[in-house]
């Protein structure tokens, strides 16, 4: 449904896959909001739910749209989005001076700056604002939301990702919040492929995995992998935390490159991304959870870290 072009002050929120969707649910309510997603299904059923509009396409933004939120998978669909197939046909140029962009994906930092640059000669304000915490904090509105960019454009920004999150980090200008989350979610793989490999040689001497994780859990080397994504997500057996594998994959990449621009002694970080480019190769399926990196451990050192539950359940 698309309805009338004329709106007062709106935000265009694109994005609407497994993060964007409970974020727009908690943002709409907050400002008048229009909705598109590249699944004109998925854009309508939540623009339906919430009343509000669902834009048909891009090629025209209607008046009154001064903020675009954006919750996309990578740098090559943002740039698609702002700058368009010439660097003439995005968003960017469909704003008006004084419009703010606050770009919520994991994106290249490099990418960011050059966006931000773009944006800046437009008289808009692009501020990337990526999130940490998953599907469960973004239903709740407690985000962690880590923000680059100008000191003004961090300021407006927050007042609208407010309703999202419960920790506001603002971190420097444009690309800082993007490097951040990417350096994030690069120690976040490393607990967790650290873990498994912890679990593969304690199940190898006889320790019960649950037994191992309360262990850990209780003493130094716990970690959000170990509190969090073994009990609910891996040793269930269930592999469900909503985060992709293949997006674990890129910010394991874009941190490399951060490493690679500055010459970083970095071998833990080389160690893990080889890891994890490993068990994306060995599963060689594109529907994977995060999580089943710790599968991947399994599977290579012959040990099941499921082994209380299954024998509970027998």
């Amino acid at each position: 449904m698309l309805h009338d072009d004329k709106v007062e002050s709106a935000t265009l929120f694109v994005g609407l896959g497994k993060m964007g969707e409970p974020m727009v649910r908690r943002y709409a309510p907050t400002r008048s909001t229009l909705v598109y997603d590249a699944s004109d299904a998925t854009a309508s059923r939540i623009a339906a739910d919430l009343g509000v509009t669902q834009l048909s396409n891009l090629d025209e933004l209607p008046d009154g749209v001064d903020t675009v939120i954006l919750m996309l998978p990578n740098s090559t669909i943002v740039e698609s989005v702002l700058l368009g197939a010439n660097s003439t046909e995005g968003i960017l140029a469909k704003l008006p001076s004084g419009a703010l962009v606050i770009d919520m994906g994991s994106s290249r930092p490099a990418s960011t700056r050059m966006l931000a640059e773009r944006a800046q000669e437009r008289g808009i304000d692009l501020v990337d604002a990526p999130v940490s915490g998953g599907v469960a904090k973004a239903a709740a509105g407690t985000l962690s939301i880590m923000l680059g960019g100008s000191a003004t454009g961090i300021a407006r920004a927050k007042a609208h990702v407010s309703p999202l999150g419960a920790h506001f980090l603002e971190l420097g200008p444009a690309g800082t919040g993007h490097a951040a989350k990417a350096l994030n979610n690069w120690l976040s793989a490393a607990n967790l492929s650290a873990a498994a490999e912890i679990l593969s040689i304690a199940v190898q001497n006889g320790i019960v995995p649950e037994a191992m994780i309360d262990t850990l859990n209780a003493s130094t080397g716990r970690s959000q992998a170990t509190e969090v994504k073994y009990p609910n997500h891996i040793l269930s057996g269930s592999f469900d935390s909503g985060f992709d594998f293949d997006l674990m994959l890129k910010d394991l990449r874009i941190g490399s490159d951060l490493a690679g621009e500055q010459a970083t002694f970095s071998p833990i970080l080389e160690a893990v991304l080889g890891s994890v480019e490993d068990a994306r190769a060995w599963f060689g399926r594109n529907d994977l959870d995060h999580t089943e990196m710790a599968r991947f451990y399994e599977e290579k050192n012959a040990v099941t870290f499921r082994q209380a539950a299954s024998e509970a359940a027998s």
